[in-house]
């Protein structure tokens, strides 16, 4: 946490930040061999609240990647396959038809997958111009319209999006 008596952070709260780092690289280089500087890459977009595109060839471990840096922060991972039919509300999510017991209906909001911490966007450049627009409002704006409802996304909210090389 940063000093929230002044306005400027003190010495002591960016050792505290500069040792959680070294720990997550530290963790991450147990699972992860040979990333090191993918590691501080995605620790930069982290820290500094934004997103992240990987490019690189299949089977770099990119989901584990993701998936081993919200395992050591303690946060909440998801991963989205990219394809060419995805539609907006396959990420955003839904209202679904509900029937209650006593028979009364109602729509009910089934949130979609962007609604984590750690979003891995796996092939981002496959899926079409609608669904790539409805991620990049919620890597905006850190929120979601559906149904002309308005829905904040967690904090952090990271997008790590992954393309192959030359797409």
């Amino acid at each position: 946490m940063i000093n929230t008596e002044e306005q400027e952070p003190v010495f002591s709260d960016w050792e505290r930040i500069r040792a959680v780092v070294a720990s997550v690289r530290e963790e991450a280089a147990k699972v992860i061999v040979g990333q090191a500087d993918v590691v501080d890459q995605m620790l930069v977009s982290l820290l500094c609240r934004g997103h992240c595109l990987i490019v690189g060839v299949p089977g770099l471990a990119k989901t584990l990647l993701v998936g081993t840096l919200g395992r050591i922060l303690g946060l909440d991972f998801k991963r989205i396959q990219f394809t060419p039919d995805l539609m907006p509300p396959d990420i955003l999510g839904s209202e679904i038809l509900q029937t209650a017991a006593n028979g009364s209906r109602a729509f009910e909001y089934v949130p979609g997958p962007v609604f984590t911490n750690l979003l891995l966007a796996d092939e981002i450049n496959r899926t079409p111009p609608k669904t790539q627009a409805a991620l990049l409002e919620a890597m905006q704006e850190k929120q979601v319209t559906v149904a002309g409802k308005t829905r904040t996304l967690a904090e952090p909210f990271v997008v790590y999006a992954t393309e192959p090389v030359g797409a």
